[in-house]
Formats: C-alpha cells, sequence, structure tokens
C-alpha cells in the first residue's frame, strides 16, 4: 500500500511536458547474457515540485529495476525495503554489483537526485497546499508515510492539490482568451500563497499573456498579496521573448500594482521595464517608465538612465534623450565604458555633438573609458563638414533674426567643436595613438575648414614626430585648403615635405594646386605644374586639364585652350562633351568665332560626342549673325 502511495505522489510531480533523454542509452548490438540498458531516466526526474510532494514519502529506487534478468519480480524481496536514516538493512546488498551497466553514471546524485535526499527540504509546496501537516513525524517510521485511518485524508488532499496544480499548470500553457481563463480560474477552487504564484513562474512554456491574467485575477481575488519577488519574476519571465501587446500589458499590470502599494517595486523591475521597451524600439514608453521612478519610490540608477537613452534614441526622439542625459550627469549615475560609448555614438547620430562631448568629459572625470570606436565618433561628428553647418544655421534661424546672425553663430560653433575635437586628441595615447589616423584626419579637415592653417600644421608636425604618421590624405587635405586660400607658397612648401617624407605626390595634388594658380590668373606657374605632373604621372586625369582650359578660356587665350585638348589624349585623357561645350560657349560669346566652333563639332563628331541643342543653336546664331553683316554692329549694342 505505502508504495502505491509513494509511487502515485512521484509520479504525479512530474510535468508531463519535460522529458530528459537518456545520454548514457546506446544503440548496441547484445547478447543474451548482456544486462539490459538503464531504464529511461524521464521515470527519475527530479523538479522542485517532487521534493515538495515527497519530502514525507522518501522514493527509494528498487535495483531490480537494473537486474540483469528482467523476469525478477518479487514484491516482498528484501532488497526493496526503504533506507530509514540512511542506514541499509541489508548491509550485503551492493547496488553497483548488481548492476553492470551502472559504472556508466560517474555522479549518481546528479543523474539520479532520488538517492541524494535531504529531509530537512525548506519550502513543502504540498503541505502549503494543503494548510498543515497532519499528524506528527513522530508517526511515520523512517519518515515512510503509514497510510493508515489517521494520515489518509491527509494523503486524498495531497492528491487531490497535485491534480489542481497539474490542471493549473496545463490551463496556462493553452492558448484561450482572459475571459475564459478567469472563469476556469474561478472553477478551480485554488489556494493562493507564494509557492504557488513561483512554482507558475518557474514553469516554462507559459505564454505571457496568460502569465499576465493569472496576475490580474490574483490581484482581484485577493487571498494573496503581490510581493516584490513575485512581480520581479513575472517581469523577468516575460520580457525575454515578449511582444509588443503583451509588453504594454505587463506595463499596465506593473502600474497598477505600483499604485496599490509603493515599496512593492523595485529598481531591477523597472530596469527590465525599460530594457524589454528598449529591444523593441519603444521610446515612449521608457520614458514613461522613467518617469514613473519617483512615484513608485525607486531610485535610478546607471542601466535605468542607458536603457532610457537606448529606448529613446532608437526612435530618433534625440531631444528627450538628451534630458534624461542631462539628469544623469546631474546624478553622477554612469554606467559601464560599453554603455558610456553608446550613448555617446546615439547623440552624436542625432547631430547633439555638445551633449555627447558632456558625456564623455563626465566619463573622464569619472576614469571611465569608452572604446576608442566611440571617441573616433565623436571627435568625426565635431569636425561634421557644412552639411553640419547648414543644420546649425537652420537651428540658430528661430533664436536670431536674421540670416546673417544665423550663419556668424553657426560658423562661431563650427570653430568651437573643431577645438574641442583637436583637445580631445590629447587623451589618445599609446597602442591606440599608432592606429588614430582617422580622428586626426578628420581634426585637419576640420582646422583647413575654418582656415585655421597654422593649427594644421602644427598638427601635421606632432604628427611626424609623434604620431601617427601622416599620409596622403593629410597632405592633400592641408595642400587642398592653403590652395583655396590662395596660399600658393605655402602650399608648395608643403607639396616638398611630402616629397621629403618618400610620398609621391598623386594627380590630385598636382590638380589642387594648378587649380589655385588659375584662380590667381597665374597661368605660367600653372603649366609649370603640370609639366612636374607629367613627369611623374603617365596618364592625368580630366580634371587637370579642365582646370587649365577654363583658365585660358578666361583669359581669351583660345588658342591654347585648343592646343590642350588636342594633347589630352597623349596622357590618356579623353576629352568629353562638356569639355567641348564650355569651349565652344567661349567662342561664341567672347571671340565670337564660330569657325573655330564648328572645327570643334567636327571632332566631336569623330570621337562619337554629342552637342546639345542651346550650345548648336548659339553656333548658328554668331554664323547668321556675321554672314548679314550685323554682327559688327548689333553685337556691341547688345553688349
Amino acid at each position: 500500500m505505502w508504495r502505491l502511495a509513494r509511487k502515485a505522489a512521484f509520479l504525479r510531480g512530474t510535468p508531463k511536458f519535460r522529458t530528459i533523454q537518456n545520454p548514457y542509452s546506446t544503440q548496441v548490438t547484445r547478447s543474451h547474457n548482456q544486462s539490459p540498458p538503464l531504464p529511461d531516466l524521464a521515470l527519475f526526474q527530479w523538479n522542485r515540485f517532487t521534493s515538495s510532494v515527497c519530502v514525507k514519502v522518501p522514493y527509494y529506487p528498487s535495483a531490480r529495476f537494473f537486474s540483469s534478468n528482467p523476469y525478477l519480480e518479487n514484491e516482498d524481496s528484501q532488497s526493496e525495503k526503504p533506507v530509514i536514516d540512511g542506514f541499509d538493512e541489508n548491509p550485503g546488498f551492493s547496488f553497483v554489483e548488481s548492476n553492470p551497466r551502472w559504472d556508466l553514471v560517474d555522479n549518481p546524485g546528479e543523474v539520479f537526485p532520488e538517492f541524494v535526499f535531504e529531509s530537512e527540504k525548506t519550502g513543502d509546496l504540498a503541505d502549503n497546499l494543503v494548510g498543515s501537516s497532519a499528524g506528527n513525524d513522530d508517526d511515520d517510521e523512517g519518515g515512510v508515510l503509514d497510510c493508515g485511518d489517521g494520515n489518509a485524508g491527509k494523503t486524498e488532499k495531497i492528491e487531490d492539490m497535485v491534480q489542481k496544480l497539474e490542471d493549473l499548470l496545463s490551463l496556462l500553457q493553452s492558448s484561450g482568451d482572459a475571459k475564459s481563463l478567469e472563469s476556469s480560474l474561478e472553477e478551480m477552487g485554488l489556494v493562493l500563497n507564494e509557492e504557488l504564484v513561483v512554482k507558475v513562474l518557474e514553469t516554462p512554456f507559459v505564454p505571457g499573456e496568460n502569465l499576465i491574467g493569472f496576475f490580474k485575477w490574483v490581484l482581484k481575488n485577493g487571498q494573496f498579496s503581490i510581493t516584490k519577488a513575485a512581480i520581479d519574476m513575472l517581469v523577468r519571465a516575460i520580457s525575454n521573448e515578449v511582444k509588443t501587446r503583451d509588453a504594454y500589458a505587463l506595463w499596465d499590470l506593473v502600474k497598477e500594482v505600483g499604485g496599490k502599494d509603493i515599496g512593492v517595486l523595485s529598481t531591477e523591475t523597472l530596469n527590465e521595464l525599460l530594457s524589454m521597451f528598449s529591444r523593441l524600439g519603444k521610446g515612449k514608453a521608457a520614458f514613461e517608465v522613467f518617469n514613473k521612478f519617483e512615484d513608485f519610490g525607486c531610485v535610478p540608477d546607471a542601466d535605468t538612465y542607458y536603457f532610457t537613452i537606448d529606448a529613446l534614441c532608437r526612435r530618433r526622439i534625440f531631444d528627450w534623450a538628451c534630458s534624461v542625459s542631462e539628469k544623469m550627469l546631474n546624478a553622477g549615475r554612469l554606467p559601464d565604458s560599453e554603455k558610456v560609448g553608446k550613448i555617446v555614438s546615439h547623440l552624436c547620430k542625432g547631430k547633439k555633438l555638445k551633449d555627447a562631448h558632456a558625456v564623455y568629459l563626465w566619463a573622464k572625470e569619472g576614469k571611465v573609458y569608452p572604446p576608442q570606436s566611440s571617441v573616433n565618433s565623436l571627435i568625426s561628428s565635431l569636425c561634421e563638414n557644412e552639411k553640419q553647418k547648414g543644420v546649425e544655421v537652420e537651428r540658430l534661424k528661430g533664436e536670431t533674426d536674421s540670416h546673417s546672425q544665423a550663419e556668424e553663430g553657426a560658423a562661431h560653433e563650427e570653430k568651437e567643436n573643431v577645438y574641442l575635437a583637436l583637445k580631445m586628441l590629447d587623451d589618445i595615447s599609446g597602442e591606440e595613438l599608432k592606429h588614430a589616423i582617422k580622428p586626426f584626419s578628420s581634426v585637419t579637415g576640420g582646422l583647413c575648414r575654418i582656415k585655421d592653417f597654422e593649427g594644421a600644421k602644427k598638427l601635421l608636425n606632432r604628427m611626424i614626430e609623434a604620431g601617427p604618421p601622416p599620409g596622403y590624405t593629410i597632405f592633400n587635405t592641408i595642400i587642398t585648403g592653403l590652395s583655396k586660400s590662395g596660399e600658393m607658397q605655402e602650399a608648395i612648401d608643403t607639396l616638398k615635405m611630402m616629397e621629403e617624407r618618400g610620398l609621391k605626390p598623386d594627380v590630385y595634388t598636382y590638380t589642387v594646386i594648378m587649380s589655385g594658380y588659375v584662380v590667381g590668373g597665374a597661368m605660367e606657374e600653372a603649366c609649370k605644374v603640370l609639366d612636374e605632373a607629367k613627369k611623374k604621372h603617365s596618364k592625368l586625369s580630366p580634371a587637370t586639364y579642365h582646370t587649365l582650359i577654363r583658365g585660358y578660356c578666361k583669359l581669351e587665350q583660345f588658342d591654347k585652350a585648343l592646343d590642350l585638348i588636342g594633347e589630352m589624349k597623349n596622357y590618356g585623357v579623353q576629352p568629353n562633351a562638356d569639355e567641348y561645350n564650355k569651349l565652344i560657349r567661349s567662342l561664341c560669346m567672347k571671340a565670337l568665332d564660330w569657325r573655330t566652333a564648328e572645327k570643334l563639332l567636327e571632332k566631336m563628331g569623330e570621337n562619337g560626342l554629342h552637342l546639345n541643342g542651346k550650345t548648336r543653336s548659339l553656333v548658328r546664331a554668331v554664323k547668321e549673325l556675321e554672314e548679314e553683316g550685323l554682327a559688327s554692329q548689333d553685337v556691341p549694342t547688345a553688349a
């Protein structure tokens, strides 16, 4: 009798949906003399509820399960008597010897935890479900349940509550609407306590909406007060794999619980909600959770600010993110270096450069060093090109009375940002300095853009002395800035410095210098640079010749421009339609030389190029004016 009660209680305590595959079972061919394989380990599965139900009815697997003869069946065998208080009544029996395959198991306590039984098990779920223990421990010999008249009632109650628990878990694991779930829970007649709630939360494969519905029913029932641990387990159980609808339903439930009892919510619980909304990209919901911390009696920590900023930046709500960032700095709650780096990168993407730099400075003071990639991103953003300047102009339009004042304010902010980036370069040292060519290039470009060429040259000399070694990009950036500003001697000196370091100037470098000379009208100097480029490079670019042709047309030296077009093929450059178009228009509008223009049209046809209709009409009009004898009279009048 006691065996049947014990076995039934054990089997009912094992959830049907949890099975363990026997890791020691193998597909082998065995003879008749070999022992049979071990039985499926699912028969001996250990779980939290099994230990609770069987605390007064310990289960010891019979040795005959592992007998080499499967036909041995002896209900009265002495080897099946339970062990009382850790002593075996048959010391001559050896379990390992009776089963040759037992040596496959290295640690029986891990595979069959029923053998490692703790009599002082806490959290007896079955006793809590029944209410109180029926009888005294002295009435049970050796911890074995005596199913007499005194304990029969308790056994029936345990079995009844076990069945209710199984029904409850099966109900929660199924799908259905909220109304049917609530009505089913009412019909079950459960006795609510913390052990039951924890058991439900620990059960896998329960949909989030069912867990939320169960908790709502618990709140409505009033038998059990929600504890801090229970609500934390609920949030963590749902937030791992959550749908958007369940996330908002969970937040509504948490608000309801927190509104009734301020102390029941913790910072960790709310942070889990923030992390959930951040993963879902729900910035406004995360911001609502953040604003509820004070109402729930919780103090935001570093993760609170990080998850809120991350969620807001994912939705590109950068203004709210900056307000949260400011509160984070005022509270002195900075997360770890990786998270600080992500905050800086988020704010840079939103063009909130001042806020991103403030976070960087606070992290630096607190000796929290973000990843170098995030620092490089901030430096590059501070040295943004004209696009960033346009953004600042649009922002300042609403703060000033005129467009000119807005441009002046944007230019002032641009300079400040570049100098902030220049100062950040001082924080790069050691091994990172060797690979920091990108931030140094960004700062060099920024200094040239604000026309601080002295600062750019100082930075260049610093790189030559201490690293990182400057490359083509750095030198070309400085030469371009100097050429555009008309400081041609400085540009030539920089070119020579480039050659001294063993760097061969490319075609772009020569083209930029020629452009600077052409703008100043120094065509002879430009031609010298062209000759130097021909010596160093066998193939030039269309931009190189286009620069010189434009200069000659501007000075109305069309013969030299035509010579350059004829020379282009010798250096691997094919004249395009744009080159012919500009030269033909210049010939017609400035020199009224329609004959040369027609010769260029013929060359275009030979090269497979086609002139646009407007320029063709211009050539035809100039020709007609000269033929009618009106060119010498009407053109000066029109001028």
